[in-house]
């Protein structure tokens, strides 16, 4: 479906939430922003996944992103479904791994006329509430200081979304931040282990940028393009 997509400012939309009023380009600031939505109040999956969001809270603050959630119920619906959220949030916290936190502490937006999910790009083709009308989609774009997407998931709402990968795909986009574009995060990359050296950069540019050296793949092509670094 055309619409909001990586390399698009997102709409500086005002919405009521559970925090109160929120301005969306306000509330980014100078810093980095997860816009997640979720089809529907009082629904398994995303029980699950708010919670798992709550658990995960300390982990984004900790790098400076800040979360904000939306769906088309109202204020008052999101504000009595969090109370079963905390709940099982509170319960997986006695499993192994399970969460840190069982609070809510992030602002979850309301949509009831279903406009602002229409220009974030989140609205589900397929899931329909009572009455026909579509329903969001599990979408997540990941907004930077300048307001634009740098990263978007989106799922269908039978499926799940994996924190851990989220807060592995932000690492990545933050190493590439702080490197200006000059490396990037190959193929099962986290935090630790060597990233790959962009093709703008030269040998010579490397070897400055990177004074604890690369190593370069051998590989049959013999064009030396692939370049794992420590970061």
């Amino acid at each position: 479906m055309p619409g909001l997509t990586i390399g698009d400012t997102v709409p500086n939309l005002e919405l009521d939430s559970t925090h109160g009023k929120i301005r969306i380009h306000d509330f980014v600031g100078d810093g980095y922003v997860i816009i997640f939505s979720h089809p529907a109040d009082f629904t398994p999956v995303c029980t699950t996944e708010m919670a798992a969001m709550a658990s995960y809270a300390s982990e984004f603050e900790k790098r400076g992103v800040k979360l904000l959630g939306i769906s088309c119920d109202d204020v008052a619906s999101h504000k009595e479904w969090i109370k079963d959220v905390e709940a099982f949030s509170s319960k997986q916290q006695s499993s192994p791994g399970g969460a840190k936190s069982s609070k809510v502490t992030f602002p979850i937006m309301a949509d009831p006329e279903r406009s602002a999910i229409k220009e974030l790009n989140m609205v589900d083709p397929d899931e329909k509430d009572g009455k026909g009308v579509s329903l969001p989609s599990r979408t997540l774009h990941v907004v930077g200081p300048d307001k634009v997407v740098k990263l978007s998931f989106l799922y269908p709402a039978c499926t799940g979304r994996n924190m851990d990968e989220v807060l592995r795909a932000v690492d990545s986009l933050l190493t590439a931040a702080k490197h200006k574009g000059k490396v990037a995060t190959p193929a099962n990359w986290k935090p630790g282990d060597r990233a790959v050296i962009g093709p703008s950069v030269s040998d010579e540019e490397a070897k400055k940028m990177f004074p604890d050296g690369f190593e370069t793949a051998d590989l049959p092509s013999n064009k030396g393009y692939l370049r794992f670094t420590k970061v």
